[in-house]
């Protein structure tokens, strides 16, 4: 008999039997006491041995149904492929960021002619959310870069929002852009480049230069090539964290086959959710702080 057959065979009393384990365990629990920590513990064993037996039985049903899944090789680059469009030749990470600004420029437009349309003198529901977030970002960024002025903030949530988006491109089997070295080198870059615009807009031309010689001269160079390295190296950090999620995600589902169910969406759920946005406020941080010792 097909071994697929005879695990979907055990995994039906498994279940049951965990189910009326479970049951059994709840009716001799009191209301009035509290469930000592033995108890708690088999309640948690029969519990798990119940969702360990229905991962076997989805599983194992979905292999009879449709066939083992075949492996694939896992392999990953530091650049995205390219494709022709219209006579040029197109990086994927530029197509797919494409379509992460269309998503937010469509999303603003209707929010611009929907909520606030006829804006609220209080806000309420939508218009709420999105004035809660720009007030939160423009706070944010007067506390990390004193007097830098309002447009910063502009281009924090921006950036902060770009960067999300194109994360969430993942849930749909899309590398994201944050995943190409170009990509991050090109948001690292523009961090450098205000960094230096507000450093001279604050100090002018002869203050900067002053201000990388302090407190003498002799660490003028060693400060320009610690300025030089700042859109490395945060470059490599945003790429690299980027590129770990992807690579556990494509391992979870490689090495799971038939079986990547469940447990690649819960964490799906993390490294498409979450962890960009924990990249999203580290890169905004240090965005913010660099200036900042720029213009101090």
């Amino acid at each position: 008999m097909n071994i697929n057959i005879l695990l979907l065979l055990f995994s039906v009393p498994l279940i049951v039997g965990s189910i009326l384990w479970r049951c059994r365990i709840d009716a001799h629990i009191s209301k009035d006491k509290p469930i000592d920590k033995p108890l708690k513990r088999i309640r948690l064993i029969s519990t798990l041995l119940a969702v360990a037996g229905g991962y076997v039985f989805i599983t194992r049903l979905l292999v009879i149904i449709f066939g083992q899944h075949e492996r694939e090789e896992l392999a990953f680059s530091i650049w995205q492929s390219r494709v022709d469009i219209f006579g040029y030749s197109l990086s994927l990470t530029v197509v797919y960021t494409w379509v992460a600004m269309a998503i937010l420029i469509i999303l603003a437009l209707i929010i611009r002619f929907t909520v606030f349309k006829t804006p609220k003198d209080k806000p309420s529901g939508v218009q709420n959310v999105v004035e809660f977030i720009v007030q939160a970002v423009s706070d944010y960024t007067q506390a990390q870069a004193h007097g830098a002025g309002e447009m910063l903030a502009s281009y924090i949530l921006t950036i902060a929002s770009l960067m999300i988006t194109s994360a969430f491109l993942e849930l749909f089997r899309i590398r994201p852009p944050m995943t190409d070295i170009s990509m991050t080198f090109a948001l690292a870059l523009m961090t450098f480049v205000l960094i230096n615009i507000y450093g001279i807009r604050k100090k002018g031309i002869k203050g900067r230069i002053k201000s990388l010689s302090s407190p003498t001269p002799i660490v003028f160079p060693f400060r320009v090539i610690s300025d030089m390295a700042i859109p490395v190296s945060m470059a490599c950090r945003l790429f690299g964290n980027m590129l770990g999620g992807l690579i556990i995600i494509d391992l979870l589902y490689t090495s799971l086959g038939s079986g990547a169910i469940f447990f690649p969406s819960v964490a799906g759920l993390y490294f498409n959710a979450f962890h960009p946005m924990i990249q999203a406020f580290i890169f905004v941080t240090l965005t913010l702080t660099f200036i900042n010792e720029a213009v101090e």
